[in-house]
């Protein structure tokens, strides 16, 4: 498939896409790695005409210690995620989670950013950042915003950033020691997560479905009945509750919500035994 023609501009800088992305508007598509757009606008799902090219602006990629908080830019590999050392003795589930995605050269290419503002519900890392309860900064022509990752997805490859908006930095709480699981069912090494689960236990329960419903989504049944000293057993088979799963040839929705409960037994077993 080869997709409809476009303008290409190359930002030098993050103020450079934003101004792109503000003369343009609607019809400008921001790509780093290029992971999530490319194939939408090979199948033409996505048809814009103007892309800026972000992939080079070197000043959004670091991984930094930011007191109660990590600080990652927005450019940040999987592999970077995957390798950080910052990250595997503050934050583990997500160097863990973006050493599970794709293959070696989608690691090298693909960037945290990225993943997040494409939305997609079978994504690893939005589940991640759900878990944890973190958050993202946008930067628009009026200046910075925080936007939680609970209020960050809002449909299906949807999210709240404003079209005039670049996400630049991913904040995640350090969570050290606090007992954690990432759990992924899929045919093949490399596919898309027919149900994935990601459990952070740390004093705030986090739990995250992954492919459950139109947008990435934390599971709000299992966190409460944690939070009110549920067992794992008890809290496990609420995972389907509030969910839509898909139906596809991979399975339909009683299918997923089975298998949520037995992922989400499986991460709560592991993350309380941490």
């Amino acid at each position: 498939m080869i997709p409809a023609s476009f303008d290409y501009v190359e930002a030098e800088s993050a103020d450079a896409a934003i101004a792109a992305m503000t003369e343009h508007g609607d019809e400008a598509k921001l790509m780093a790695g290029g992971h999530s757009l490319i194939p939408l606008m090979k199948f033409r799902l996505a048809a814009p005409t103007v892309v800026v090219d972000i992939g080079r602006v070197t000043d959004l990629s670091g991984i930094t210690d930011a007191g109660d908080h990590v600080s990652i830019g927005a450019l940040a590999t999987h592999r970077a995620l995957e390798t950080s050392d910052l990250l595997k003795a503050e934050v583990p589930i997500l160097s863990h989670v973006a050493s599970q995605i794709g293959d070696p050269s989608v690691r090298h290419r693909g960037t945290i950013g990225g993943s997040l503002a494409h939305g997609d519900p079978a994504s690893d890392l939005p589940a991640a950042l759900l878990a944890l309860g973190g958050s993202v900064v946008a930067r628009g022509p009026n200046g910075e915003r925080e936007i939680a990752a609970e209020d960050l997805f809002t449909g299906f490859l949807e999210t709240a950033l404003a079209p005039d908006e670049l996400m630049t930095e991913i904040r995640v709480p350090k969570v050290g020691n606090a007992g954690w699981s990432f759990q992924k069912f899929n045919r093949r090494a490399q596919d898309w997560a027919i149900v994935g689960v990601a459990a952070v236990l740390n004093g705030r329960n986090g739990v995250a479905l992954v492919n459950m419903g139109s947008v990435p989504m934390s599971s709000a049944a299992v966190q409460t009945a944690l939070d009110s000293g549920a067992s794992v057993d008890d809290a496990a088979a609420l995972a389907a509750e509030g969910t839509t799963p898909p139906e596809d040839l991979n399975g339909d929705a009683a299918y997923r919500s089975h298998l949520a409960r037995v992922l989400v037994k499986r991460a709560l077993t592991e993350a309380t035994a941490s």
